[in-house]
Formats: structure tokens, sequence, C-alpha cells
């Protein structure tokens, strides 16, 4: 495999433009003098960086030493320049030419960050991220629109995606499992925007729940239970509230004997058991043919001989295949949906099994729901940034067209404190569920102690 097409090289992005487009360049990206000589500076060493070394032979070599070489090449061009620059300055050029060599230019450092959750760039002069639950803006620029586009694409490429005037939206993913989104003129009025919701490299535990304080232990006992006793859990809330997060932890209850197929949109997922089929959609190609949908994929997992089904984000017709599903046999499924209340989202539900087009009594619709789920966990993000379990909810049947939910846990705020940090305690209500005896009779490796108010 050639160096180029591992790296992302291409030669068009050193091609020095002509004075007059340049000054274009410089009044539209409104760059400083020294900006403008900084970028100027980093254009010339990638450019001589192209032509001296050999990409065939380094090409040859695994990643880690063809990366090696080039961070060797480069500061040798960089220790040629007769510019008044300090040893610490010479280092960082080095290292931002090698980023915009085989990494994602200026936002790969942002991608270093462990910190860091989402890097929102709005045009090429305005990055943002979101850093430990609040947005804050960064001193990242790309050069141009041209520039941002061109990492734009070096991402949706590797997916074999794509992204023109034609087709100016996609979806996609960074090999860390990071979601991406893009959207370019003409529909992105300023220019090209991306948006990353990053996945750390080591996903977040239960451990990691409870001692951020997400939710109690108590709760959490619970919850795994549940999923051991293959109950029908749906995960609401809305944006960035940690529902995938919280899905990976449930799903880390399932043993590992059981076949998982995980159905999703954009693939997210972690999960560690042994045996999980990952499957994921596809797009309609340049002829608007070949799409794969997730309700196909539903139907589909159906024929794979699966023990659950995880559908990574239910959000269309798929919606009524999944509660079939759970209907005939696939107990133990888990799903997420946007929704800002567990009642709200049964009222999601309903709208998207409508959208399978079948017409069904509004009584029907409940019925089903109200037989496939057992449990609704509903997630929120609160105003200082911490995700928070706000209430687990048993659907208790039907009353009248009604399905009726009732709380087990909530999350009861009391305020904030001096500094902004929300303050608030979990309350179990007391309710003794319904699904208490399923709980007993599934496995002896249940653990119900300190659940006698809820057992008696």
């Amino acid at each position: 495999m050639k160096l180029r097409s591992r790296f992302g090289l291409n030669r068009q992005t050193v091609t020095p433009l002509p004075a007059r487009e340049a000054a274009q360049v410089v009044r539209r990206s409104g760059l400083t003098a020294a900006e403008r000589a900084h970028q100027d500076l980093k254009l010339r060493i990638h450019r001589d960086l192209l032509q001296r070394i050999d990409l065939a032979n380094l090409g040859r070599l695994d990643v880690e030493q063809a990366t090696g070489e080039l961070r060797a090449a480069i500061m040798q061009l960089v220790e040629e320049q007769t510019l008044p620059l300090s040893q610490r300055d010479r280092v960082q050029l080095a290292e931002e030419i090698l980023n915009e060599v085989n990494g994602l230019g200026p936002i790969e450092p942002l991608m270093r960050d462990p910190d860091v959750a989402d890097i929102l760039v709005n045009t090429a002069r305005q990055v943002y991220v979101e850093r430990l639950g609040k947005l804050e803006a960064t001193p990242v620029i790309f050069r141009d629109d041209a520039h941002l586009l061109q990492i734009i694409d070096r991402i949706v490429s590797r997916v074999g995606r794509r992204i023109d005037e034609s087709s100016p939206m996609v979806d996609a993913r960074l090999p860390d499992g990071s979601r991406v989104n893009a959207i370019i003129p003409p529909l992105a009025l300023d220019g090209p925007i991306l948006s990353i919701r990053r996945f750390g490299r080591d996903p977040l535990t239960v451990d990691d729940l409870l001692r951020f304080d997400s939710m109690s232990a108590d709760m959490m006992k619970l919850l795994r239970a549940m999923v051991m006793a293959r109950l029908n859990v749906l995960i609401s809330g809305g944006t960035g509230s940690g529902k995938t997060t919280l899905l990976n932890c449930l799903s880390s209850f399932i043993p590992d004997s059981e076949r998982i197929v995980t159905i999703e949109d954009s693939a997210e997922l972690q999960l560690q058991q042994p045996h999980v089929v990952r499957l994921e959609t596809r797009p309609p190609n340049i002829e608007g043919r070949g799409e794969v949908t997730q309700r196909d994929l539903v139907r589909n997992s159906l024929r794979m001989r699966p023990d659950r089904i995880i559908v990574g984000e239910v959000r269309g017709a798929e919606a009524l295949d999944m509660l079939q599903a759970m209907n005939t046999g696939h107990d133990g499924s888990i799903s997420t949906v946007h929704a800002n209340s567990a009642r709200d989202s049964l009222n999601r539900l309903e709208t998207m099994v409508q959208m399978a087009g079948l017409n069904l009594p509004i009584r029907a619709m409940r019925q089903q729901v109200s037989a496939a789920l057992n449990i609704i966990v509903h997630t929120a993000r609160l105003a200082d940034g911490g995700r928070k379990v706000m209430s687990v909810s048993e659907i208790a049947g039907m009353e009248g067209d009604t399905i009726m939910l009732q709380d087990l846990f909530l999350y009861q705020r009391d305020g904030v404190d001096s500094e902004g940090r929300a303050l608030g305690h979990f309350a179990s209500t007391g309710i003794r569920p319904r699904f208490i005896d399923q709980l007993k009779a599934s496995s002896r490796l249940i653990d119900l102690s300190g659940f006698e108010y809820l057992t008696s």
C-alpha cells in the first residue's frame, strides 16, 4: 500500500495559489499577517517534504516506522529554515506539519485530548469543543475552506463515503469509533461544517458512572438484575445526555454465552462480549441505489439466530419491527431513543411506528408498545454539564387507551450551589415493580438483597 493512500497525502493541498487568489482567500478567512506567514511556512515545508521523500519506499514501512521517518524528515526541513524560531516553535511547527500529513490537521491535538467530547468546526475560522460537559472556543483555525474541505474528504473517503455538491451531507466515523457529520456548501451558507462526537478508547464502565454520580448504586443494581432477567429496556434522553454510554454499560451485564446482534446507523457501540455481530446501515450510492436502512437490518437480524437485538438508536419505521421482535421471543433487547422524558419517548415510538405506513389504530400501537417494553430509563444532561439518570420507570400495562408508567427511581433536584453545580439526590419511590417475580425466577445470580421494600 502506498503512503499516499495510507496517510491521505494530496499534492493539490500544497500547490501555491496565484497572488490574486491568495489575497482573496486571506480576505475571506480574515487571517492576520502573522497567521498568514505561519500558514505559508507550513505550506512551503509540506511541499518540500513531498519533493524530497520517496513515497514508494516509505509506503513499505508500517505506520509507526513511516511516522518516525516523516517526523525526522520534517524536523530536518524545519532546521533548514533561516527564520528566527525557538526550538520549541520548531518542534511545534514540525508536529503541525506531521498532523497535516497523516492526521486531521489543526484538530488532531483536540482528538488526542481525553477531556474533549465534541469537536464543532463552524467554518475554517471557528472551532468549538465540549470539554467536561461545557462548550468553549479554541484558538484552532484552518488555512481556508479548501483546507477544511480536504480534511472532511480525508475522513469520509476512509469509510467509503463521498461528499461533494451533489451529495453535500455525510455521516461517517473515525477508526476510533468517533462519529462524524459534515455538511458543505451550498447547504452550509458560510462554509463547510464539521461535527465530531468523540468516543474514548476506553469506554466508561459501571464503576465510572457511579463515581461520577450519574446514578445510585441501588439503581445500577436493579438495572443489572433487569438486564440479566432479559427484560426489554428503552433508554431515552436528549442529545449528549449519555444514552449510548449507558447502553454500553448495561450491555456489559449480558452473559458471554449469548449471541448479540447490534444494529446502528453509525457504529458507536463498544460491546465487550465475545459473541457480537455488528451491523451498520448503508446510504444510497450516487445513482440513488443500494440503500440499506435500519428497518432492513432489523428484519434480517431475526434470521441470524440472535439471543438479543440491540438497536443503537431507533429513529424511524424500524420501531415497529423492533417492537414485534421484542414481542416474538427476543427478550432482553435494548435500544435508545431521543426524547425529553419517559412519557415523551412513548409518544415518539407511536410516531415512528406510524412511519411504517400500516395505519394501525392508536390502541393497537399502544398495546404493541405496552407488551414489548418493560422499562424506560431516562437520562439528561444538566446545566453544569453533568449527566444523570433522571428516572427508571416501569410500563405497568394499559388503562383504557393510555399506557401506564410508574416510576421506581427518580433524581430529585435540590437547586445549585455557589459555583453553579447542580445539587440533588437519587430516591426510590417505594413502588413494588410488577416484574419482581420475574427477576426472582430468572437466575440464581441475580442479587436482590437490599430491595426488601420492593420484594415484600
